[in-house]
């Protein structure tokens, strides 16, 4: 019996050598062949049935279009899109900063630069942060898991701003964590406690959203599990329900009234808005102001969430640069700048972004996808290459179980201390102190159209001394 395994081992160790040495010294010839064989069949089918077909097909149609009419055709169902819109939409890239040189002279990098921003100044308890970068609200169990909810309330407090809790659950262990607290008021019957109404240190009444906008949905329990259900108050086989409108035959004066309760309750922390930029964002402004809202919200087109159907991410809505231009233009005319706080949102992924928004009046921008791949970084290689990165982040993920809540906190806090110090450069090579002295005025743009539609000088003219902001 040895003599037979050690025979029958010899053998196949030959023929492994022998196929070794054959793909050695022929692997070039091997190759040639195939593609020799493989350009025959596409440099001479006919098209109808080439294989190379696929590529004006690509062309014509895109491969997103291509795999999402495929999803439709395989489940008959309404998509729900992760990540938000993926078209093309007019952005700030177009515009850059005025540096200073020589009138005046640059700050020097040793002096600090004040970037502390106050949310409803007007309001009895204004919410006072450090930075002007707020956390967007990514909800708990309909979107985040528990670990990643508490890693953003983490290093936001460490770094002196604010989470918002987007429409699901609120954790006990994240309002702690968190430091200022904003609790977004939603259509749905969780969250609306008055212990959490008093302890939130702003309040956010979401109309509706960039991605979705007011539309609501139905999220069933196989899409909803684990602690969340019970945070939200959930029963066993009960759905999650995010209505349409917070009141049956719901009217301007029902959500005036909501807002008066909820300053009431909340013994006057800033009461706002959400909304999703539409085409009628000065009628939109015009009823947040009859409501005597603190601040507005605004999420423009480029916005992301967690599932959206494309209908509504793609061809719904306005670009967050229109969004924003319009909003300060109408609140000015309204002689309610100042007194409303502006926070925007929407398509905004790095600090120049950020800066941008904040030239053009906002008071504050929410991060929302950019603070998701930081707060995961490379913990995504837990899920890569053979499931996408969010399975890392979504409470529904494959490999949330695997987020270390510690590193998350770190990654996080790096990203939003970085983002800060670079902006703060930018703002010294203006020879700004503050950026309080920030304002369109420190805008150019090579694009004409962009520069017209701003109200902001076009690089190709020659500088005007005296330029006026319109």
């Amino acid at each position: 019996m040895p003599n037979i395994l050690y025979y029958f081992s010899f053998v196949m160790i030959s023929i492994l050598f022998i196929f070794f040495i054959f793909i050695l010294i022929g692997w070039r010839w091997m190759i040639k062949k195939i593609a020799k064989k493989m350009g025959k069949i596409i440099l001479t089918d006919g098209y109808q049935e080439n294989l190379m077909e696929i590529l004006p097909g690509l062309r014509h149609m895109g491969i997103q279009n291509m795999l999402e009419n495929s999803l439709r055709a395989e489940t008959g169902d309404v998509l729900h899109r992760p990540l938000g819109s993926s078209k093309k939409w007019p952005h700030f890239d177009t515009i850059n900063f005025i540096p200073t040189q020589t009138t005046p002279f640059p700050i020097d990098g040793e002096e600090e630069v004040d970037v502390k921003v106050t949310i409803g100044p007007k309001a009895k308890k204004p919410m006072k942060i450090k930075i002007p970068l707020l956390i967007s609200g990514m909800a708990y169990g309909i979107a985040l898991s528990e670990e990643v909810r508490l890693a953003l309330a983490e290093a936001a407090n460490n770094t002196g701003t604010a989470i918002n809790s987007g429409e699901g659950g609120v954790l006990p262990e994240e309002l702690n964590a968190a430091g200022k607290y904003i609790l977004q008021f939603s259509k749905a019957e969780w969250s609306k406690d008055e212990d959490l109404i008093k302890r939130a240190d702003m309040i956010e009444i979401k109309l509706g959203q960039g991605a979705l906008f007011g539309v609501g949905t139905k999220i069933s329990p196989k899409n909803l599990t684990g602690r969340a259900r019970d945070v939200m108050g959930l029963k066993e086989n009960e759905d999650a329900v995010i209505y349409d409108n917070f009141y049956e035959d719901q009217t301007i004066d029902d959500i005036k009234e909501l807002v008066n309760e909820l300053r009431t309750v909340s013994g006057g922390v800033p009461i706002g808005v959400k909304m999703g930029a539409g085409g009628k964002i000065e009628e939109d402004i015009d009823q947040l102001i009859y409501l005597g809202v603190d601040f507005i919200s605004i999420d423009g087109g480029q916005a992301a969430t967690m599932g959206a159907p494309p209908i509504l991410s793609d061809d719904m809505g306005i670009p967050t640069l229109h969004a924003i231009v319009r909003a300060v233009n109408h609140l000015k005319k309204r002689n309610m700048k100042g007194e409303i706080s502006l926070i925007v949102s929407g398509g905004l992924f790095v600090p120049g972004h950020f800066l941008k928004v904040l030239a053009l009046g906002a008071d504050a921008v929410y991060l929302g996808s950019a603070i998701l791949f930081t707060v995961a970084h490379n913990q995504i290689f837990k899920a890569i290459p053979f499931e996408p990165p969010t399975q890392v982040v979504w409470n529904e993920g494959k490999f949330k179980d695997q987020f270390k809540v510690e590193d998350g906190v770190k990654t996080a806090e790096k990203f939003l201390t970085a983002s800060i110090e670079e902006m703060k450069m930018a703002l010294r090579a203006m020879g700004k102190r503050s950026l309080k002295e920030l304002s369109k005025k420190d805008l150019v743009s090579y694009d004409e159209l962009t520069a017209k539609m701003v109200g902001i000088p076009f690089s190709f003219e020659p500088w005007k001394v005296n330029h006026k902001e319109k």
